[in-house]
């Protein structure tokens, strides 16, 4: 059963359909680059309405484990692939990914020339798209609001560690939490409306996750939440990191293509150490407009030398472009967990300023 994936400049890609594939579905056609992660990237909020078109040639061949989701379900609204395997060869597999796609009635492509359309995407940019049994010009609509769609009202407590964090959440993944519970700490993940919920909690340390979209969306939230980042050790990961900034006074703007994979490779700024990073992110904070704020670069990336790290130089608050928790990817920045846990204190209610 042929479909087809029809770009917004009008460039349209045939190739195999899904079968459960019903009705034409859009969103922003995004490019992968790792050559694992899948389950991963299905499962993380920060695609959110995207398309997701997976450079790799094969993908799929260790199935869908019970451990490695992100979230419950599927975030993207679509999958195009060069080869998708049939067969899958990992003890602890349980699904495949076209059933596990199926099951959730997430649309797929394959038999598609996927490096042909992500050097389309590095040469125009990223646009929307149309997945569709015929080729079909998507809408002009501008996807925005983000964060809204991967919402979560609910507070959730993970871990009885002795240092107590706040996850405020943007649409985070759940192997932060993982990672914060495996170091021994106690996680409260809060919704990102929820702010005043955090002074109740009196937490140890805060951390402000990844999420998708613009960190704009959450411009009214910017003071509120610049008042808890003077108030507790914090670390922003991903979309937490432009908020960081953006709370401080910095810009962010837009990526031509975004920065998407496991072979990201970044610069500490102070040591000139070079270690390779997994990064899922459309928006980048505007170096320039931090000449007007205290925040200092701590990391940047060797490739586009964008700012991939802030700190701050008298409070325990620093960022990361990139994801430290290591899902999908390599486990070179899991330090930096380590550095702000760290910086915490190890009696409740020791004063960390002066």
């Amino acid at each position: 059963m042929q479909g087809f994936l029809t770009l917004q400049e009008g460039q349209s890609y045939q190739g195999e359909a899904s079968s459960d594939w019903q009705k034409p579905v859009e969103g922003e056609v995004v490019f992968f680059t790792g050559m694992t992660g899948y389950q991963e990237v299905l499962t993380d909020p920060s695609y959110k309405g995207q398309i997701v078109v997976f450079t790799y040639p094969l993908i799929g061949n260790y199935g869908i484990n019970e451990d490695d989701f992100e979230s419950e379900e599927p975030q993207v609204n679509g999958v195009v692939m060069l080869q998708c395997a049939a067969t899958v060869s990992h003890y602890q597999a349980t699904i495949s990914l076209k059933d596990y796609l199926n099951k959730w009635n997430v649309p797929f492509l394959t038999d598609v020339d996927t490096r042909e359309i992500t050097k389309s995407i590095r040469s125009e940019g990223t646009c929307q798209g149309a997945l569709a049994k015929e080729s079909v010009l998507p809408s002009d609509k501008v996807l925005t609001g983000q964060i809204y769609q991967a919402y979560n009202p609910n507070t959730t407590c993970y871990g009885e560690g002795k240092k107590h964090i706040v996850v405020i959440d943007f649409g985070y993944k759940s192997s932060i939490v993982e990672q914060l519970v495996e170091k021994e700490a106690k996680v409260t993940v809060i919704p990102f409306t929820n702010l005043s919920d955090v002074y109740k909690l009196n937490p140890d340390g805060i951390v402000l996750s990844n999420g998708p979209g613009d960190p704009k969306d959450a411009t009214k939230y910017l003071t509120e939440l610049k008042e808890i980042l003077e108030a507790y050790p914090s670390l922003g990961i991903c979309f937490g990191h432009q908020i960081i900034a953006l709370a401080f006074g910095a810009d962010t703007k837009k990526l031509s293509f975004g920065h998407r994979g496991a072979n990201h490779p970044v610069k500490d700024v102070q040591s000139g150490r070079i270690f390779i990073t997994s990064q899922n992110h459309n928006y980048v904070v505007d170096e320039e407009s931090l000449n007007d704020t205290v925040l200092e670069v701590s990391f940047s990336n060797v490739n586009d030398g964008s700012v991939e790290g802030l700190l701050h130089p008298s409070k325990p608050i620093l960022s990361a472009q990139f994801h430290p928790e290591a899902n999908p990817g390599p486990e070179d920045a899991l330090w930096l967990i380590d550095e702000f846990l760290t910086d915490i204190p190890s009696k409740k209610g020791e004063k960390v300023y002066a």
